[in-house]
């Protein structure tokens, strides 16, 4: 009988919906399996314990807070002028050494490109060099006037994190309203945004990347790496923007100024704090203090921080601060995403240094009700703090202006300027420096293998390692019996205030021997699908499988940042950074606490490691600064850090287990060549970009591993395996047995 068209469709509707119900248990079932596995905070077993997700965020916060509380106790034992005299002068030299050395000043060499005539002004789109081949696009504004007049103050204005910059309206409303009250006012492009893209997609002429703070971070980070900064990089380009109006004749050199909201407001901030040339300075909607930024929306992208800056004492007053007495306006509003309890305390702080100047005059806040925006309040307040500061009187009342249009404003010819011209990168000035760093390192791997010997104290401190103090008792959390072993659940207490969850595969028949087992994906897949664990278990090897700090039950946690590139934090990593710590110097620390712990816990007489991906470096750090990892195992890890800083698309993922400051100090071959004489297995090595290491890169990224174990006769210690048909088990059965 012929089914009607309408029952049909509730017939494939029905069957679709059974498909679904079952799916859907099948999904339930599954969720519900892993959580057996789990032993802090999932299970809801233990409430102290609810937000281990958020450990890592929360370590590193209270490290900080340490650093700045330290702070807040020698501010408080400042009271003369001579004593803040004398912290200004420190606070200089810190922030030129957290910020790196700036270039020699080269040929701005600059052109214009064209010229807008409008009612009252014109726009000369230029483009200059603020290092060579480094091109940075801009317009200056100029306001006609009589010859009689005279030269003009003239401001720099700084673009937030907007794809656009200063072409957007918001931006114009303030640099024109500047202009049509006798400023000239030169905008240009920061890093990453307008005609400055780092990583353009040429199909769209858009950023492959998601926002301006990801184009800022992603070549931040390999900057960090290299021991250098972005922020270098965009307070340089200020310099140079007041260098380029120093040229100019409608400008008076002795009236500069500087302003810009948002990441604007960073860049004014950072950039007058070193240059001594900006008389006036108003810095919009970023002052607050890093103590309130970490209790609100945490560390922000590469351009807002320095190398190891809050473990060097510093705090955002200091670039107020070394400013002092010269002129500095506040400019913030009530719900700012930058905490305005913190700007307020911050300009207390600042306050009383310029009273003791007897300058009080010449700094204040103003403040608007409102969000991360610019206000018109906060505006005239602006256009009335400049005409002050630079002599320049007039009303302060913003008028109505026309917009000009971004093709109007548009610098370069193809709009972009890694396309108009043969253009230096970010990327392509830090593989340069970093190839110059890494050449002393290369001289010491080739002359001796003494050079080892040195360089683990220096990894120590730079990867900001912890020997551990103390072996902690386990707490144990629950058992689940298995065919030939069970699996015992546990805690353990880690470097800071966070436990340790754990499973272990205990055979029923135990050897001596016990084998750490590290995987970025967490315990709980290997507790429900043992595979490569189970495997070790059933020939007689004690299995640890824990949770590392920021994986499994111990993280990412609910903290993202301004840069969540692929689902990484980049503003997790630059946390630790700030305080002169590493997520993998952290997990090294604790790595060598659970192995102590397995000889400790269940009598091990050797204990192995092996790990997978992105914690690789961070076992490869344990082993070469312990004895207490007998040997090591690595499965398709990335085969060194140079590899990506020279990688201009490394993969996200591996930065957690980066270092910075590492490159030209140590990398991860000698970290492994320290290990020789004991076995070593390297399993399908990959380049920073995940692609299989060719055996070019291994004799390149490798030569040093495999000298230091043919000079301790160990050769057949060492297996380097590109992977390729490979049986990974009879590679384990090498490497286990005696």
């Amino acid at each position: 009988m012929a089914i009607p068209g309408n029952m049909q469709k509730v017939q494939r509707f029905l069957r679709r919906s059974i498909l679904v119900i079952i799916l859907l248990h099948i999904t339930s079932l599954l969720c519900h399996a892993q959580p057996e596995f789990e032993g802090i905070g999932s299970t809801r077993k233990f409430m102290a314990h609810t937000d281990a997700a958020n450990a890592m965020y929360h370590y590193f916060a209270k490290q900080a807070y340490g650093y700045l509380n330290d702070r807040s106790t020698q501010i408080s034992k400042l009271s003369t002028l001579k004593d803040w005299q004398t912290r200004q002068e420190l606070m200089r030299n810190k922030l030129r050494r957290a910020v790196g050395s700036f270039p020699q000043k080269q040929p701005l060499k600059p052109v214009v490109t064209s010229t807008i005539e409008k009612p009252g002004y014109r726009v000369e789109n230029v483009v200059y060099q603020s290092r060579p081949g480094f091109y940075v696009t801009a317009s200056i504004f100029i306001p006609v006037k009589g010859k009689e007049n005279g030269p003009s103050p003239a401001i720099v204005y700084c673009s937030g994190h907007i794809w656009e910059g200063y072409r957007s309206a918001g931006y114009q409303t303030a640099i024109l309203n500047l202009v049509k009250k006798g400023f000239v006012v030169l905008a240009y492009d920061p890093l990453g945004q307008g005609e400055r893209l780092g990583y353009l997609d040429s199909a769209t002429q858009r950023s492959r990347l998601v926002s301006p703070s990801s184009e800022h971070s992603y070549p931040g980070a390999q900057l960090f790496l290299t021991g250098n900064t972005l922020a270098n990089y965009f307070i340089w380009d200020g310099i140079r923007a007041v260098d380029y109006l120093l040229t100019r004749k409608e400008v008076d050199p002795n009236r500069i100024g500087i302003t810009g909201r948002s990441g604007g407001g960073t860049q004014s901030a950072f950039i007058a704090a070193f240059d001594d040339r900006i008389k006036a300075a108003a810095p919009e909607d970023y002052v607050t203090s890093f103590s309130w930024l970490y209790q609100s929306l945490g560390p922000q992208d590469a351009e807002q921080n320095f190398l190891h800056g809050i473990s060097s004492g510093i705090d955002m007053a200091d670039l107020l601060a070394v400013r002092a007495p010269r002129s500095t306006l506040v400019i913030a509003t009530s719900r700012d995403m930058f905490p305005i309890q913190g700007t307020i305390e911050t300009v207390e702080e600042i306050a009383s240094l310029y009273k003791l100047y007897g300058k009080s005059d010449q700094f204040a806040m103003v403040t608007d009700d409102g969000g991360h925006e610019s206000t018109k309040k906060n505006r005239e307040a602006m256009y009335a703090f400049f005409q002050k500061a630079l002599n320049n009187p007039g009303s302060p009342t913003e008028e109505e202006i026309a917009l000009l249009s971004p093709k109007q404003l548009q610098v370069t010819k193809t709009g972009q300027v890694v396309t108009s011209y043969k253009a230096e990168t970010v990327f392509s000035l830090n593989s340069k420096d970093a190839s110059g760093k890494i050449k002393a390192l290369n001289n010491q791997r080739k002359n001796s293998l003494d050079y080892l010997k040195s360089l683990l104290p220096v990894a120590k401190r730079i990867s900001g390692f912890r020997e551990p103090v103390k072996t902690f008792k386990p707490v144990f959390t629950g058992r689940i019996q298995r065919d030939g072993y069970m699996i015992e659940k546990f805690m353990v207490k880690g470097e800071g205030d966070y436990n340790i969850p754990y499973l272990l595969f205990k055979p029923n028949t135990p050897g001596d021997r016990a084998l750490l087992y590290l995987d970025p994906k967490g315990k709980a897949e290997h507790g429900a699908k043992p595979g490569d664990v189970e495997w070790f278990v059933k020939r007689g090897v004690t299995v640890m499988v824990p949770d590392m700090l920021g994986n499994g039950e111990l993280g990412p946690g609910v903290f993202q940042g301004d840069s969540y590139i692929d689902s990484v934090s980049y503003n997790n990593w630059f946390s630790a950074m700030l305080i002169g710590r590493s997520i993998t110097g952290v997990h090294a620390g604790d790595i060598v606490t659970l192995s102590r712990l397995l000889k400790a816990q269940i009598g091990a007489k050797k204990v192995f490691g092996l790990a997978n991906s992105s914690l690789s470096p961070a076992l490869l750090h344990a082993a070469a600064f312990s004895d207490d990892i007998d040997r090591v195992a690595i499965i398709e890890p990335y085969t060194s850090y140079l590899s990506i800083v020279e990688n201009e698309n490394y993969k996200p993922s591996f930065l957690h287990s980066t270092v910075a400051g590492s490159i030209g100090q140590y990398d991860l071959p000698d970290l492994a060549a320290s290990l020789a004489p004991k076995k070593l297995l390297i399993i399908k090595p990959c380049r920073a970009d995940a692609k299989p290491a060719s055996t070019k890169d291994i004799e390149k990224e490798y030569g040093v591993i495999g000298k230091a174990f043919s000079v301790r006769n160990a050769t057949a210690n060492l297996s380097v395996e590109l992977g390729l048909g490979t049986d990974s088990s009879s590679l384990f059965e090498k490497w286990i047995e005696e």
